[in-house]
Formats: C-alpha cells, sequence, structure tokens
C-alpha cells in the first residue's frame, strides 16, 4: 500500500490578540491507503485543528504534509480548491445541505464546481446516482433535506463526498447529531466504503463511535499521545492490522 497521507514535524500556532497558541506541536503521522483511521482527543486537544490541515483547510507553521506524495504546503489557492474538490470527500456533523435542492441535486454540486474536466449535464447525474446507490438511498433521490431523516441526510452528505471519486474521506464527528442506533448505521455505513478501499479520517471524542475504525490516535495539548491498532473487530468489522501502523504506534510507545 502506498501512503495517503505524510505528516512530518507539522506544527500550527494561532496568533490569538497577541498571544501566541499552539494547536499542534511537532505531529507526524503516516496513513496508508485503505486505512480507517479515528482521531481523538478532547476539547482543546488539536484533534480539530490537525483535521482542517488534512483536508487543505489549513497550513501548517511547520512541517511538511505530503498527500499522496504531493507537498500540499507550497499549493497556491485555487490548486488546495481543486485538492479538496476532487481529492477529498468532507462529512460534517451538520450535514451541510441546501434545503431547496433534492438529494440528488445535493450530491451533484461538487461536480458544478470542477476547475478541471468538466463533465456534461448527463454524466453529473449519472456519477450522482451512483453516489447515492452507494449510501443505499437510490429511493430518496428526489427527496428535500427535510423528507428525510437525519440519518437519511448524513448518508446523502456521505454521498456528495464520494461523488468526485475521493481515495481520502475526512469525517468530522459524522454522528454528533444522530442517536445511538443511528450512529450505528453511519458507522457501518463508512466501514462498507473502507472495504470498498476509501481511505477513512474520523474525528470524534465518543469511544463507542471510533471503535468502528481499525486505529485509533488520541491527541492531547497538541501531540499524538497514543496511536493503537484495534485488534478486536467491532460487530461487522473486521480488523485488518497495518504493518505502517505497527510500526508508527511502536515509535509512538518509546
Amino acid at each position: 500500500m502506498s501512503a495517503v497521507i505524510q505528516l512530518a514535524g507539522v506544527s500550527k500556532v494561532y496568533d490569538s490578540g497577541g498571544l501566541a497558541v499552539q494547536a499542534l506541536d511537532e505531529v507526524s503521522l503516516h496513513i496508508e491507503a485503505g486505512e480507517f483511521v479515528a482521531l481523538m482527543g478532547a476539547s482543546g486537544s488539536g484533534k480539530s485543528t490537525l483535521m482542517n490541515i488534512l483536508g487543505c483547510l489549513d497550513r501548517p507553521t511547520d512541517g511538511r504534509y505530503l498527500l499522496q506524495g504531493v507537498d500540499v504546503s507550497d499549493l497556491d489557492t485555487e490548486e488546495l480548491a481543486d485538492i479538496r474538490n476532487e481529492q477529498i470527500g468532507f462529512v460534517f456533523q451538520n450535514f451541510h445541505l441546501f434545503s431547496r435542492t433534492s438529494a440528488l441535486e445535493n450530491i451533484e454540486l461538487p461536480l458544478l464546481y470542477r476547475h478541471q474536466r468538466r463533465l456534461s449535464a448527463r454524466k453529473q447525474r449519472k456519477m450522482a446516482q451512483e453516489a447515492l446507490e452507494m449510501v443505499g438511498l437510490t429511493d430518496r433521490a428526489d427527496h428535500h433535506p427535510n423528507q428525510l431523516s437525519g440519518g437519511q441526510q448524513q448518508r446523502v452528505a456521505i454521498a456528495r463526498a464520494l461523488v468526485n471519486g475521493p481515495e481520502l474521506v475526512l469525517a468530522d464527528e459524522p454522528t454528533g447529531n444522530l442517536d445511538t442506533r443511528t450512529s450505528e448505521e453511519i458507522m457501518a455505513v463508512l466501514q462498507s466504503l473502507n472495504r470498498r478501499g476509501i481511505t477513512i479520517v474520523l474525528v470524534t471524542h465518543e469511544p463507542d463511535v471510533a471503535r468502528h475504525a481499525r486505529r485509533s490516535v488520541t491527541l492531547r495539548d497538541g501531540r499524538i499521545t497514543s496511536d493503537e491498532l484495534a485488534y478486536e473487530a467491532a460487530p461487522g468489522r473486521p480488523a485488518w492490522p497495518s504493518t505502517a501502523a505497527m510500526k508508527l504506534g511502536a515509535e509512538v510507545a518509546r
């Protein structure tokens, strides 16, 4: 397997009213293609800052970030926008669906913002339909968000994240607004996508959600404090230990 994410000595310092706030402190992380990694930590641990850097929404103050072998640190705004649109799928806690458009139209939106390789309307619709099928909601294609349950809205949001065929999906507290049963359903969808070979990085503060991942990385005060593999599978999920993850875990332990 090849590395999708390589962080080397990444730090992030914010200027808060003249006071320097260290959000990340020399974080090094290696995630291979096909892994399912949970980023855990309490509020203020740095996990959201790390997610923003992984998603090319923010830049590190120091260190290097290679996304699929490309150093994104020096890319301009337009190049970063293309990467976010075509190489990374985003799933958020609040769904962020447009209320006046159908499920299928919401899924098509990322295709409309492509700067390169423009697609015909027919091709866009076909890709959106395929993404909707991947999350099991083909019968809700014409429904608007207010006609869908919370779990169904999150499925639409996941389909939107998949429509451009990204190799990496970043999910930021994707079950935060859902009940326990629906949360399990959404995590089952993410596991299914991971078994298709999609790399998933999940931010959560809930151990019950993190247990669905194959690997759990915990942050505290901007540093990685543990990096562990899930050797015992949760219901419906095999555990696939990663050689790279085991190596990194051993390095952190030392």
